[in-house]
């Protein structure tokens, strides 16, 4: 997700910090060329000129804060109005205190609208609410399956009811969720391949009929300015209360994002960030900023973590690490962990300084599925004592999981050298503890970090080996100083 873009400003930003002198003529260069960066991103061309007008605005004649650096600034107030430009953030949703929250769901054909309205309805779920799934789109004839399918999978009712016309069928439908206890109403609305009078008079009518508390338009991110025309033209004939972006996984420009909100005056209340049907995610311009600008995300770097790692397996884990007793089945299950967190590209392209070096990188992700298919051909034994992996247990494990022999012993390297990795961990572990507190710290230290760390070179040998260490760099010195007396 938005490689194109975050790798032109990696570039940009790093000649105007680390350019030289930062001046009034290569501030408007760098502006410049994040301009042009903006605009082949597919963001409205008015929108990029008003972002830069203020962008200029605050950098030239601005006095440095004191102690960053003038090119940090520049980029710093690049990131404040990237995110005024996307509004805040505003994913709540207002439920009616009686009766059922309605909501109604609109957007062209092929903007992944049943798909939403699924996903919608599991979020609120898993929020405890008895949402009702409405399949009012007449116009696309495998709609009404579809929704139906979706429902079905995440154990959501699916109102229908053949020769109806859609704003009856919706009206109806209300009508059964009072009955049915039903906290929540999704309206599935029809779509058209482009916006015309027709699907606007079928949206409107329905609205009138139903009276929603809110009216999502639902928009691809991959169709570009498509996106912002289309929300535009929606925003003008319906009373629309958000925006939600779908495929933003698959968007590499992120031009629709950005110019959303600036030109519907809608907040962007959710994001599609894949197929799967927990793939929507409430919208954070913040968040978003960094990415788009490549520096990362770090805390949707950890809340994918947390739903995927379980808080008592993990301390589980940390203490067989700890006792060195990391084993096969331990691997395992990191494996289907990380497999949890999503695409490996997209969970790199969170963590900050890295997705940005990487963006270009194809990562193959069959590899997670063929070592775990491996480890399942394995008896128990056999994963808590690898060492006793011969050649012929390689055969019957290589055999058993359709895989090669050679297949098996690169995991078995695989697994040792994260077993050896995993061994420093007591180090790493005893070392963060003995770090102070932020707040105990002196601004002294602050500035220099190195003055109150702990020694890095202690982390590279096992306990055991601290001594030989010790006589490997005191017969080095040794050496090298013979070395100089030669010379002499």
């Amino acid at each position: 997700m938005f490689e194109h873009i975050a790798e032109r400003f990696g570039s940009i930003f790093d000649k105007l910090r680390y350019g030289g002198k930062l001046t009034e003529d290569n501030i408007r260069d760098g502006l410049r060329d994040v301009r042009r960066a903006l605009l082949e991103a597919d963001v409205n061309v008015q929108v990029v000129r008003d972002f830069i007008d203020r962008v200029t605005a605050k950098s030239i004649g601005e006095d440095v804060t004191k102690g960053v650096q003038p090119g940090q600034q520049v980029v710093q107030f690049v990131h404040d109005e990237l995110i005024a430009l996307m509004g805040e953030p505003d994913s709540e949703i207002p439920f009616a205190k009686t009766g059922p929250t309605v909501i109604l769901m609109a957007g062209l054909q092929g903007s992944g609208k049943t798909t939403t309205c699924a996903k919608l309805a599991r979020l609120l779920r898993e929020n405890g609410k008895r949402p009702l799934l409405v399949a009012a789109d007449l116009q696309r004839p495998a709609a009404i399956e579809q929704l139906k399918v979706l429902g079905g999978q995440i154990s959501v009712p699916v109102f229908h009811e053949a020769g109806l016309k859609a704003p009856e069928l919706c009206a109806r439908a209300l009508a059964l969720a009072e009955v049915d206890n039903r906290d929540v109403v999704i309206l599935d609305t029809a779509g058209r391949l482009h916006v015309d009078d027709e699907l606007m008079a079928e949206v409107a009518e329905i609205h009138a009929r139903t009276k929603p508390h809110q009216t999502y338009l639902v928009v691809d991110a991959m169709t570009g300015q498509d996106a912002v025309t289309s929300a535009k033209a929606f925003n003008d004939r319906l009373p629309l209360d958000g925006v939600v972006v779908t495929k933003l996984d698959g968007d590499a420009r992120g031009g629709a994002i950005v110019s959303l909100r600036a030109v519907t005056g809608k907040p962007i209340k959710f994001v599609g960030m894949g197929e799967k049907l927990d793939a929507l995610q409430p919208f954070h311009p913040d968040r978003m900023a960094r990415r788009i600008l490549g520096m990362g995300d770090i805390l949707s770097f950890v809340e994918k973590a947390q739903t995927a790692v379980d808080e008592k397996e993990a301390k589980k884990l940390e203490d067989k690490i700890l006792k060195n007793k990391f084993d096969l089945a331990d691997f395992q299950s990191q494996l289907q962990a990380i497999q949890k967190m999503g695409s490996i590209k997209d969970i790199i392209g969170l963590i900050p300084g890295i997705g940005a070096k990487f963006s270009g990188m194809n990562v193959d992700e069959s590899i997670f599925r063929k070592y775990s298919s491996i480890i399942s051909s394995m008896t128990g034994h056999e994963r808590g004592r690898p060492d006793l992996i011969d050649m012929s247990r390689r055969r019957r494990i290589a055999h058993g999981s359709g895989t090669s022999t050679n297949d098996v012993q690169a995991l078995l390297k695989h697994f040792e050298a994260m077993k050896k990795m995993m061994g420093k961990f007591g180090d790493i572990k005893e070392m963060a503890g003995k770090l102070p507190d932020k707040e105990d710290l002196t601004p002294e230290q602050l500035a220099n970090p190195g003055s109150f760390m702990p020694n890095p070179n202690r982390l590279f040998a096992k306990r055991e080996d601290k001594d030989a260490l010790k006589r490997y760099r005191a017969e080095r010195k040794k050496k090298a100083k013979l070395k100089k007396a030669n010379r002499k």
